[in-house]
């Protein structure tokens, strides 16, 4: 395979596994630039949704309709988990809030469990999701182009959401100063709720495309992506949305450009080349690549 030809591929592939970091990274830092919440239980809305797909897919109903149910009950769950575990301890110690998401999340991750296996539970997809495509001389699953066109068709609805309507402009002055926006007549527990909706909607997106990947389903199905998507706005800078989506996608194009250039005897050690090169990163950029500079004082 040609050097022109390779560098098409890493660049499909790292895009599209990039939008789906970028969409984990800004759901999780959303929330964080509001509440200063590292939410470790934004991963069990992958859960919600790949369990949704697993239980639907043997229904009549069609998969589209899985598929919005599936993503529907991620953004539910978000909202849920905002209303009955963290809004009561909104006011207490950042900690505490850090401490009751791992809580959250292992007891969603146990309870899927105990009602539904312990076991890898496969996740039937369409051809769609199966079936390769190809550009000229290069083969791309077509997942990952669908994948792709949706993240950046997302990217460029949230900038749209943000930038020029009420409740998104009411979130970016919540997320540069949640203090003063509250003075200022933003309803706190509106935007808070608003912002944990659109974190637990990206992840539902991404949760169709992950499942799409790995094929199949698991109590732990969103370890990897929160631990990836919070190394991203680390990378980006923390409370950075901007930064968030640039991380991810270095991280995308890391991830796969590893695949392309380590030889197949330390592949397995693929997650501690990409972690090592993050290392180096943070040692000339400790603040991130775009910082933030604002403080968040807790309401």
């Amino acid at each position: 395979m040609d050097a022109g030809t390779l560098l098409v591929q890493w660049l499909i592939s790292g895009l599209s596994l990039g939008g789906l970091y970028a969409l984990m990274a800004l759901g999780l830092s959303l929330v964080y630039s509001i509440l200063r919440l590292v939410n470790f239980a934004y991963g069990e809305l992958i859960l919600v949704a790949g369990y949704t797909l697993f239980l639907l897919n043997p229904t009549p109903i069609p998969f589209l309709i899985v598929v919005g149910i599936a993503i529907a009950l991620a953004a539910i769950t978000s909202i849920l988990t905002e209303r009955i575990a963290f809004r009561p301890v909104r006011s207490a110690d950042p900690n505490t809030g850090l401490i009751t998401s791992f809580a959250l999340s292992a007891l969603l991750q146990n309870a899927a469990l105990l009602f539904i296996s312990p076991r890898p539970q496969g996740v039937p997809m369409p051809a769609l999701f199966t079936d390769n495509v190809r550009i000229g001389a290069v083969f791309f699953a077509q997942r990952d182009l669908i994948s792709l066109v949706v993240s950046l068709v997302l990217l460029a609805l949230l900038v749209a959401f943000l930038t020029r309507t009420r409740l998104g402009i009411g979130l970016r002055a919540a997320a540069d100063d949640f203090t003063m926006a509250c003075l200022l007549g933003v309803n706190a527990s509106r935007i808070i709720a608003a912002a944990f909706a659109i974190s637990g909607l990206l992840a539902g997106v991404v949760a169709i495309f992950w499942v799409g990947r790995v094929g199949t389903v698991t109590a732990d199905v969103g370890t990897t992506p929160v631990l990836v998507a919070f190394v991203a706005i680390v990378i980006g800078g923390m409370g950075s949305l901007t930064g968030a989506a640039i991380g991810g996608f270095l991280l995308g194009f890391l991830n796969v450009g590893l695949q392309f250039v380590l030889p197949s005897d330390l592949l397995a050690f693929r997650q501690a080349f990409l972690f090592g090169i993050v290392i180096l990163v943070l040692l000339f950029r400790p603040a991130g690549l775009i910082a933030s500079g604002r403080t968040v004082d807790r309401v």
